[in-house]
């Protein structure tokens, strides 16, 4: 009987073991930005809040956006996001924010599809083939970067790069390995890969 306990406590200790190192290995993935210049930018959407305005988490990826922006790393951005249950089409009031600090109207591409990452990264792939880009520069949190990375380049996107929000809060400490069940998902997910070629 204690044979067996061991050997049960052994396994849930080798799981665990495993969650904490895949879940460290996807942070650090996260927190490593991989610059470079791309043809267009997708900045994912996340709460709004209950006046209107973007919530800390996603003023953090659009303040972002904006720095990259200035330093030449894309000349075009996808604001893409869902309607969350305050209300408020997310990619419209991102649109508004990068444009009320500088980024012209014309640059900003609304996407008001993306209510998930899967289907932020499809319309981006969807984007980039009608206007003939070949690269995307992803921004969003660490922890979810490595997933949408993944979809990108399962779609066929040729070239990604990536950068993080520089915003940490206490949620982070679930979300992150929440996120590492995302990542196994989208490994076994089916991807349309005609979507970028147009095939």
């Amino acid at each position: 009987m204690k044979r067996q306990l061991r050997r049960c406590l052994l396994i849930v200790g080798v799981a665990v073991g495993l969650v904490v190192l895949s879940t460290v290995i996807l942070v650090c993935s996260g927190l490593r930005d991989q610059l470079g210049s791309a043809d267009v930018a997708l900045v994912l959407g996340s709460k709004v809040n209950p006046d209107g305005t973007p919530s800390p988490r996603l003023c953090a990826r659009l303040d972002r956006t904006i720095e990259l922006y200035r330093a030449g790393y894309f000349p075009v951005v996808i604001a893409s996001g869902g309607t969350g249950k305050e209300g408020y089409d997310e990619a419209t009031v991102m649109r508004d924010y990068l444009v009320a600090r500088g980024i012209p109207t014309e640059h900003v591409i609304v996407d008001s599809g993306g209510t998930t990452t899967f289907a932020s990264a499809k319309n981006a792939t969807q984007i980039g083939r009608q206007r003939g880009f070949k690269s995307i520069f992803v921004i969003s949190q660490y922890f979810h970067l490595p997933r949408t990375r993944l979809a990108l380049q399962r779609f066929g996107v040729p070239i990604v790069y990536s950068a993080h929000a520089r915003f940490f809060e206490i949620r982070d400490v679930y979300s992150a390995p929440r996120e590492l069940v995302g990542y196994l998902s989208y490994l076994f997910r089916h991807y349309d890969t005609t979507i970028m070629n147009g095939t």
